[in-house]
């Protein structure tokens, strides 16, 4: 039986280099390790081996077995890599369009937040923008939000090392760095820069300690916006808002303001929205943003004259939007980078 083994090895290293394609390769191999190959038969025989033998076989049988399950793999991975080089042929132009019948889209989030955008821009804002890093002065102290404020509390914010140096970022003294928790601080920036009139929208990334679950997760997006001039009123965040509404859901949709409060607004307000035209949330009061006019703490911060300017100010969930607008019920959804999720959305 040994030199049977040996044989089929043999004539399995001799026959094996010499296979050019699958089929050739299939008829072989059935003669070794099919139904009725000549390795299958010698296995088939282990039951009339003496007992005393069939250590020894077995470990023969096995070595031969592991030898020409080898040299099939070799021959497999050379089949493979000619049907590769017959595909792509000698040379590849990187210039060629992709030959893929469907071409890439903006992520669903991404055609939200643009979507938005569009709309403020058409009614006069200009959008800003500003690094992702921030320090507590401009995400925090420059808002009105006191160091006793729970959003200062490390389990919500993402603070960065003590002895951490950004270049781009300023700093008004020794407070930390961290990655911002809102938009808001881009109004800041944006006042400090520019006296009023200004008219703003600031959408970009935020990070919160939040527990990912349906509806929040510790990296989002928001949009923020922010009107500052004479003679601001409740009336025109009223306006602009509606407008808002109207556009994105539908102009059958309706508002209206809850008191709230948010240290950088006062009065502040929660805007809840109604529609006829969201399929299962249609016809229900939904919670989208917070908004007010901005308190004069906030503008004396960024040496606006709060005697002679208002303003007000907004800010949402670019996620919340398009969850509502997308019939997305699992925020999640939009970070797992599923080609299935994501294709809906072409």
């Amino acid at each position: 039986m040994q030199k049977d083994l040996n044989t089929i090895v043999a004539n399995v290293r001799e026959k094996t280099p010499a296979i050019k394609t699958r089929a050739e390769f299939e008829a072989y191999k059935a003669t070794i390790s099919g139904p009725r190959g000549v390795l299958t038969d010698i296995m088939k025989g282990m039951g009339k081996v003496p007992k005393e033998d069939k250590p020894a076989i077995g470990k023969a049988i096995n070595e031969a077995k592991m030898a020409v399950e080898a040299a099939f793999a070799t021959v497999i991975e050379g089949l493979e890599a000619a049907e590769l080089a017959a595909k792509i042929g000698t040379a590849i132009d990187p210039t060629l369009p992709s030959p893929d019948s469907t071409r890439g889209t903006l992520h669903p989030i991404s055609q939200v937040r643009e979507e938005m955008v569009d709309l403020f821009r058409r009614i006069g804002f200009s959008v800003a923008e500003a690094t992702e890093v921030e320090s507590e002065h401009y995400c925090f102290d420059a808002l009105n939000i006191p160091a006793d404020h729970p959003a200062r509390d490390m389990q919500d914010s993402y603070y960065l090392p003590d002895d951490l140096s950004v270049n781009n970022v300023s700093k008004e003294g020794e407070e930390k760095y961290l990655l911002r928790t809102h938009t808001s601080s881009v109004q800041i920036r944006t006042m400090l820069k520019q006296k009023p009139p200004v008219r703003i929208v600031a959408p970009g990334r935020c990070f919160r300690r939040d527990t990912p679950d349906a509806t929040h997760s510790a990296n989002f997006h928001q949009i923020e916006g922010l009107y500052v001039d004479k003679d601001v009123t409740l009336l025109d965040l009223k306006a602009t808002l509606d407008h808002f509404v109207k556009t994105i859901f539908g102009p059958k949709a309706k508002t209206r303001l809850r008191p709230s409060f948010f240290p950088f607004t006062e009065p502040s307000f929660e805007m809840d929205f109604f529609s006829p035209d969201l399929g299962k949330l249609s016809n229900k009061w939904l919670e989208i943003m917070g908004c007010g006019m901005v308190d004069p703490k906030v503008f004396k911060a960024v040496g606006i004259d709060p005697e002679v300017y208002t303003g007000y100010a907004f800010g949402m969930g670019i996620e919340r939007i398009a969850m509502i607008l997308q019939g997305v019920d699992d925020i999640r959804y939009y970070y797992q980078n599923d080609v299935r999720f994501l294709k809906q959305f072409a």
